[in-house]
């Protein structure tokens, strides 16, 4: 038997960002993270986080499609600024979702990363490698290389296409 819970219960301050994932994107499962490098990421890159040739790639699907980006392919990531409440992001996240139809997260400012994908599975394994990429992305620009720029030894430049 399952009993009442002792007190009452309230919606995150996430729902409504989840929400928009679930009906703009058709989304079965939303991941949100506070991780060091996502809140990093979003301090030293401006308007969106951007990288390219960098194998982890491969494992971000564009948009709601089964299609992955290739190595050689920009990955796009918009970066949206804060506000005070969580839930007042709603309309931001919503703006910027429609402006980027083929992102399937979002960064915010100083705060962490919604990602979303059509299981719960995939939203994870997505998930893995945003964190990966953004990890890698911060070391190579204390190298002073930038995780945008193709190499000059790439044979794939023509084949190129961004994930925005």
């Amino acid at each position: 038997m399952i009993e009442k819970p002792k007190k009452a219960l309230k919606m995150s301050e996430c729902t409504p960002l989840f929400l928009n994932a679930y009906l703009e994107r058709n989304a079965g499962a939303v991941m949100h993270s506070h991780s060091e490098d996502a809140v990093l990421v979003t301090m030293l890159w401006e308007k969106e986080f951007r990288c390219t040739h960098l194998e982890m790639i491969k494992g971000i699907k564009i948009g709601g499609t089964n299609d992955a980006l290739n190595y050689y392919d920009d990955l796009v990531v918009p970066i949206i600024e804060n506000t005070p409440r969580e839930a007042e992001l709603k309309e931001r996240m919503l703006e910027t979702m429609k402006a980027y139809p083929n992102t399937n997260a979002i960064l915010v400012r100083r705060h962490g990363v919604y990602i979303w994908g059509p299981t719960w599975e995939r939203a994870k394994a997505m998930s893995e490698c945003y964190h990966y990429l953004f990890s890698l992305c911060l070391k190579m620009k204390q190298f002073g290389i930038a995780p945008d720029m193709v190499p000059q030894t790439s044979a794939y430049v023509k084949d190129r296409k961004p994930s925005y």
